[in-house]
């Protein structure tokens, strides 16, 4: 079964605004590239996931493609997460693919075989749908769609209840599943603070996102300090 993983990246002028509280807008640029690129690193290692489509209208997202086997799709509107990945859909039924794993890019400890196992369990149950809540249980985090029309996407406030509405108004076998690799994206600072916490007890992960984060923390100035938190927000 031909996987596709999409991912709709906003510009990098506009990512990450909640976080502007906390950081300039170069910060907010630089961790938004590093995240992504972390994603696309363990997609790449998912075993399931035969290519990997990023929509975007972002030029620097070229530097997080190069090595990764991306295909870059232009987002001539900017209209939004679920237009964005509705232009992924439609190349990737173009192309032929059997499902499409619709994530964000600002995931960065997003786990290769929990990606693996999500794909099998849908197959093995044969699932049209699974919907990846995020950690307040309110938005999304990840659908897969097979096919990757089979529902429309709806991302945003209040979407996992609009996912699970339109799976049952299809009518279609879909289970809602936690993958808690995929449950750390990021908006707000608490979203940042509780990303360095994990990344701060596990030190193998996400290295450009680490590097990131340390590097937040040389630029502002902050002391170095076993509290994740304050070498972030402080």
């Amino acid at each position: 079964m031909r996987t596709v993983a999409i991912l709709p990246v906003k510009s990098f002028a506009a990512a990450k605004q909640r976080l502007s509280p906390s950081l300039g807008a170069g910060s907010r640029q630089a961790l938004a590239l590093a995240m992504l690129t972390d994603v696309l690193a363990s997609l790449r290692r998912a075993r399931g996931i035969d290519e990997v489509f990023i929509v975007t209208a972002e030029p620097k997202v070229e530097a997080a493609a190069e090595g990764h086997a991306v295909r870059l799709l232009h987002d001539p509107a900017e209209a939004g997460q679920s237009a964005a990945v509705e232009i992924g859909v439609r190349h990737a039924l173009g192309d032929g693919f059997d499902r499409a794993l619709l994530i964000p890019g600002d995931t960065p400890l997003l786990d290769p075989t929990e990606v693996d196992a999500l794909l099998e369990r849908a197959a093995e149950r044969e699932l049209s749908a699974v919907i990846v809540p995020d950690r307040a249980r309110t938005g999304t985090n990840g659908l897969l769609l097979s096919p990757p029309d089979v529902v429309a996407p709806s991302f945003g406030p209040g979407s996992l209840a609009r996912h699970i509405a339109a799976a049952e108004q299809a009518g279609v076998r879909f289970e809602v599943v936690e993958l808690p690799s995929l449950m750390h994206d990021v908006d707000s600072p608490s979203d940042l603070s509780d990303l360095a916490a994990v990344l701060e007890e596990r030190r193998g992960l996400a290295p450009l996102t680490q590097g990131s984060l340390r590097q937040i923390g040389r630029v502002r100035g902050v002391a170095p300090s076993n509290r994740a938190d304050e070498r972030v927000e402080a």
